[in-house]
């Protein structure tokens, strides 16, 4: 399940779908809601778009609450990683409890496209294991499963007139950072039928690669913060030829006036790029800030800088090897736009970035 990478005459044909993408996962990191939560296992009565597949009481977290809030909650302190909310679930537990989650995707997938699925995770402080293995589960139908326990094959079974194929993300470590959030990602061929997708762990406790932490109390189990799905088509249908140590544009990487942090949407096209990396180690990145022309030239510089940083320091934070990635900025020097209208300086406020085979 790797992405499609193609060599001409020295020529990189990179995907169009790392640089754009449109994620066909609706309310991805549960901004919207029906109600603020006030109370335990209201994940799939009070998030749009989401559901709880099974009788297990998914939590769903939220800044406007005092009860259930971010980042101070009853299993430990989250910052989130995107907006105001996460959900919280059990991915292991005593008697093989578990906990779920369930979203109606954009449209359905197409037969033998393969997708690009992510999702961040970060374990709660609460938890006294880690786990290593998540499961992934895409249906024709919503699940509604009347069991608290995993979501077996013997389960998925049982829903007559439903289809699915399931499969596990395999890290090559436990889970078990309890500040940082991690990226999960993996890569898959879609049947043609999948509407639905769920996310948790499909293994019972037998089974379930597991690990003790250290923790601040003990709840007997493994509870995890989600947050950013995304499952994006990859479409090599459309490839985009892109020359090596050649300039090229994030299309959707655009900076608000005096701001260098990146937006959900920056994040999404960070992760994609990531994955081609990790799967191309013999191509390292240089990434480039520029501003529009509003503001001191050296200030101009240094805010260039930090946009490039941004991206920089994102594409480490998910585990790029920082001798790949450079950055620098040039500040209004370089405008690819008319900077006398709104419209020209947000296209100056960008980012580029050079693909080569040769360290920068």
């Amino acid at each position: 399940m790797r992405c499609v990478l193609y060599y001409v005459l020295g020529v990189l044909y990179f995907a169009s779908y790392y640089v754009t993408g449109q994620n066909l996962v609706k309310n991805p990191s549960f901004e919207d809601y029906y109600e603020c939560p006030n109370t335990l296992g209201t994940f799939g009565e009070h998030v749009k778009s989401w559901s709880a597949p099974t009788a297990g009481t998914t939590d769903y977290f939220n800044t406007c609450s005092a009860v259930m809030s971010a980042p101070e909650n009853f299993n430990g302190v989250q910052q989130t990683k995107d907006g105001q909310a996460y959900a919280g679930l059990y991915f292991y537990a005593p008697g093989d409890y578990r906990e779920y989650i369930q979203v109606e995707l954009k449209q359905k997938l197409r037969a033998n496209k393969k997708y690009h699925l992510s999702f961040y995770i970060s374990l709660a402080e609460g938890s006294d294991f880690a786990v290593k293995d998540f499961g992934v589960v895409c249906s024709y139908k919503p699940i509604a499963a009347k069991t608290k326990k995993e979501l077996s094959k013997g389960r998925l079974y049982a829903e007559k007139g439903n289809k699915f194929h399931s499969f596990e993300i395999n890290h090559p470590k436990f889970h078990e950072d309890k500040s940082d959030w991690l990226a999960v990602t993996t890569s898959f061929t879609a049947k043609g039928y999948e509407q639905y997708l769920i996310l948790g762990n499909l293994r019972d406790n037998k089974f379930t690669r597991k690990v003790q932490t250290k923790r601040k109390e003990s709840k007997k189990g493994a509870y995890y913060y989600i947050d950013m799905v995304s499952l994006v088509l990859e479409d090599t249908s459309t490839l985009k030829e892109f020359e090596l140590e050649t300039v090229h544009r994030f299309e959707n990487v655009l900076f608000d006036f005096d701001v260098f942090l990146l937006g959900t949407e920056g994040k999404e096209t960070m992760l994609r790029l990531f994955n081609y990396l990790k799967t191309n180690p013999g191509i390292n990145i240089k990434i480039i800030g520029h501003t529009d022309s509003q503001g001191p030239t050296h200030y101009n510089k240094n805010l260039s800088i930090k946009r490039a940083k941004s991206i920089s320091d994102y594409l480490v934070e998910l585990g790029l090897d920082k001798e790949r990635v450079s950055f620098t900025g040039h500040g209004s020097s370089k405008p690819i736009s008319n900077n006398e209208t709104e419209t020209g300086r947000r296209e100056n406020r960008r980012v580029e970035f050079i693909l080569a085979k040769t360290n920068f």
